[in-house]
């Protein structure tokens, strides 16, 4: 069977399609993440009678990727309260007898750009998307970074900037980059969504500081040849131009190589016209066929 199925599940929706080997998109379609007993058994009927050879998981995390330990698909300790330990992988494994693919949304996303898209031909990328969190995907040496969990690098800690009267959203941190910087932090700090504030200068000014900040430690830390910034936030283009200038500020020169001064085709938008996180997920499948 060619057929894959594919699940992008976001905290806050879940996208499902059928595809074909090649990451062409057959079908698809988009529920809310609402309580596990409410959308598992839509995930479930909409798969049944689509004939999918395998499946592959991208899921909001934090979730345990390390199919060594018995916790393996299990959603850890997320905010959303009724999916707090739920096994999702399990739960689909007990409907599908298919190979199945899992791993966070974020690292799923980082697959989709290098197999289908901006980072083709690459073995060190960091994907970020920033939308009602911050997830971060990482791949290092040709293969997604996992260890006692998966990168959660969303919630590093960041200076918080001296003209910011904002609260952090964060439940854990004061002072994390998905506090100070994600859609919701957004809405809280200016009293509207992303999506009306454009035209507000102070506003991608003090977004474009935190995610240098953030940029700037992965580009420390990972060693990226690439980084690639998605999700819902990063629809506000103005964004680009003032993030990579604040990373070269904040790198001080210390980093010179090729791609940091080519910084214009170094810190980039997509190039899977929204659907990385559903060809990470495909290509995810295609790995569990192969195991």
């Amino acid at each position: 069977m060619d057929k894959i199925g594919a699940i992008e599940a976001g905290g806050t929706k879940m996208v499902l399609a059928v595809c074909n080997k090649a990451g062409s998109i057959i079908e698809r379609r988009e529920i809310p993440t609402t309580e596990p007993s409410d959308c598992l058994p839509k995930i479930i009927a909409w798969f049944k009678g689509r004939n999918i050879g395998s499946l592959g998981i991208g899921a909001f995390g934090p979730t345990c990727v390390n199919p060594k330990d018995p916790r393996f698909g299990q959603i850890l300790d997320t905010p959303k309260v009724g999916w707090r330990h739920f096994n999702f992988l399990n739960a689909l494994s007990e409907s599908f007898h298919v190979p199945i693919g899992y791993d966070t949304d974020a690292n799923a996303a980082c697959l989709g750009e290098v197999v289908f898209g901006a980072a083709k031909g690459l073995d060190h990328v960091v994907y970020v998307t920033v939308g009602t969190g911050i997830g971060v995907g990482v791949m290092v040496r040709g293969h997604l970074l996992h260890g006692m969990l998966h990168p959660e690098a969303g919630h590093i800690r960041i200076t918080k900037e001296i003209n910011d009267i904002g609260k952090s959203v964060c439940p854990y941190h004061s002072d994390c980059l998905e506090g100070l910087a994600s859609g919701p932090s957004i809405e809280s700090r200016w009293g509207n969504r992303a999506e009306n504030l454009a035209k507000q200068f102070e506003v991608w000014d003090l977004e474009s500081s935190y995610l240098a900040k953030g940029l700037a430690t992965y580009i420390l830390c990972y060693s990226p040849q690439r980084i690639i910034l998605g999700g819902g936030v990063m629809y506000q283009k103005q964004l680009f131009p003032l993030i990579r200038r604040k990373v070269l500020e904040s790198l001080g020169g210390y980093i010179s190589t090729p791609e940091i001064h080519s910084i214009n085709n170094y810190i980039i938008p997509p190039g899977c016209h929204g659907d990385q996180g559903i060809l990470g997920a495909v290509e995810l499948a295609r790995q569990a066929c192969d195991i």
